[in-house]
């Protein structure tokens, strides 16, 4: 029971790293606490114990999921990521069944699980990573080195450092009060064996601070409208023409602050994912506007959009419009969310709900990165790498448009389906995460809010609250240098996938040592049956 609890607890406390509260903190204090209780709990009651601590973190912060939909979608989604924690609980309860904290198993263990979170089933939701409630933190600037997969890695060994600095400390209790006669040489030792991984998590928690995230670079006038929606819910677009009247007017707008000359002319205008869900190609009313509008502002404008193609399917796109040109390019979005914008394997699941009939045609897939490019009037070329709604999430998709040449990235996205939740404010927080990642700005813009323009050290400038009409603007570093992170790619991950394959190849052959009667090899058989194991 004590290892239930305290899972349950670090559960808890992990929320709190996340938005709206931001106490990022919690996150290696959480996983101290997960450290603790799973070392020596044997495989079995690692994956019980990892699977109720992570129903207690995802749960709660995944809460938007079920906003309007309800909770069964909400429930199913927090449960299956809640699995992935078990499966780090049982891996990491196995190499820890001797009773010893081992902070780098620990570390990855809980990378491996990420990862393996990240991409499965159906492409994965990475939503969630550690990594993404550090923005704020030392330990987010190591992004810059690794990505987020390295962020976590470090933000797990220092809460199990923190966990094994704590073990060392009662052990060291426990010896005071059973020695008769106390030595200062018996007391001094185990206050050495505290301080080394004390003191290990303090630099790990405070390095961060030591990595450059330069903001210099030409810059370019960037505008992003956020034109609101009629209401929150399903059914933010069924009056599909207002949404899109919306966006038309928010934009001519703030050109009128520029005609009057009250603000800068914008070299680029961005409107959110879903801003002309009426098709913006066919439907000839809606293609006027956008074109009118295009025209006023003498600039181009990337649309958020859906078409009715290919036969059969839907297409969430972005869209160039540039003046006396029309749409010049498109983005696909490569990653539809499942069971939201399409059903994977229909008839398996009908079986279980007829619901997934209301998704009554697939997004298609998107073939590839996009990156618009446009010369502003001073002649700079920005190269804009594009990330539809949850794809900023997914560490492939961001970095497939730096390396395709992005200077700046665009994330497009909706927020209506979620309401007045912490799904926006997370979402900005990983954009601010990505910014800081690959060195490049980020323009975030919603239909309903958190609208922002973030420069490359993370900083949200002019944060839009939520289901207002507003517009953010202003001028954005171009940077084209890249950083470790883009450079290393997935490789962490892979590294710390082959040194945790090679920890279990290690800890199997040392298991056979044991039923064998192997020489010097501890039977620790009761420990897994022991609750109160160290």
């Amino acid at each position: 029971m004590r290892r239930l609890l305290l899972s349950l607890i670090a559960g808890g406390l992990l929320c709190l790293a996340f938005p709206t509260f931001d106490v990022w903190v919690a996150a290696p204090l959480a996983l101290a606490v997960w450290a603790w209780a799973w070392t020596g709990a044997g495989g079995r009651r690692g994956f019980v114990s990892g699977l109720l601590g992570g129903l207690a973190f995802f749960v709660p912060t995944l809460s938007w999921s079920g906003i309007y939909v309800g909770s069964l979608p909400w429930l199913a989604l927090a449960t299956l990521q809640a699995l992935f924690l078990g499966l780090a609980g049982a891996l990491y309860g196995w190499l820890s069944r001797r009773g010893s904290v081992r902070p780098m198993a620990f570390a990855l263990v809980w990378v491996v699980a990420e990862g393996f979170r990240a991409r499965a089933p159906y492409g994965g939701f990475p939503w969630l990573k550690l990594a993404f409630g550090q923005a704020d933190s030392p330990f987010g600037r190591l992004v810059a080195l690794g990505g987020a997969p390295f962020v976590g890695s470090v933000v797990a060994l220092s809460g199990a450092l923190l966990a094994l600095a704590a073990q060392h400390a009662l052990s060291a209790v426990a010896e005071r009060r059973g020695s008769v006669a106390t030595s200062d040489r018996r007391w001094h030792l185990p206050s050495r064996r505290f301080a080394l991984p004390a003191v290990s998590a303090l630099v790990l928690g405070t390095v961060g601070l030591a990595v450059p995230l330069p903001t210099d670079g030409p810059s370019a006038q960037f505008l992003g409208v956020q034109g609101n929606v009629a209401r929150p819910g399903l059914d933010f677009n069924a009056e599909r023409r207002q949404v899109l009247d919306n966006h038309v007017a928010a934009t001519l707008k703030a050109q009128e602050d520029v005609d009057a000359g009250r603000a800068p002319a914008p070299d680029l205008v961005v409107w959110p994912e879903n801003a002309s869900d009426i098709d913006p190609l066919r439907n000839a009313d809606a293609k006027s506007l956008i074109l009118e509008t295009v025209d006023a502002l003498k600039r181009p404008l990337i649309v958020g959009g859906l078409l009715e193609e290919p036969v059969g399917f839907v297409s969430n796109v972005a869209l160039l419009f540039e003046p006396g040109k029309g749409n010049t390019d498109r983005y696909v979005k490569r990653h539809p969310v499942p069971f939201a914008e399409y059903i994977p394997n229909r008839s398996f699941w009908r079986t279980f709900s007829k619901e997934v009939d209301l998704v009554r045609r697939d997004f298609v897939q998107g073939p590839g990165p996009g990156v618009f490019r446009v010369t502003t009037a001073s002649g700079q070329q920005v190269r804009a790498g594009l990330a539809i709604c949850f794809e900023v999430a997914y560490d492939d998709i961001m970095r497939d448009a730096v390396q395709a040449g992005a200077n700046v990235l665009v994330v497009q996205t909706n927020n209506a389906t979620f309401g007045y939740t912490a799904e926006s404010p997370q979402q900005l927080a990983i954009s601010r995460l990505r910014a800081m990642e690959f060195g490049r700005s980020v323009v975030h813009v919603s239909t309903v809010g958190q609208s922002a323009l973030i420069t490359p050290d993370g900083t949200a400038h002019q944060v839009t609250s939520l289901f207002t009409q507003a517009v953010v603007r202003g001028a954005l570093p171009l940077r084209d240098a890249t950083t470790l992170a883009t450079r290393v790619g997935e490789a962490p991950e892979w590294a710390a996938a082959a040194a945790l394959l090679t920890m279990l190849a290690l800890g199997l052959r040392g298991g056979r040592g044991e039923r064998a009667g192997g020489p010097g090899v501890p039977d620790t058989t009761k420990d897994e049956d022991d609750d109160d194991a160290a």
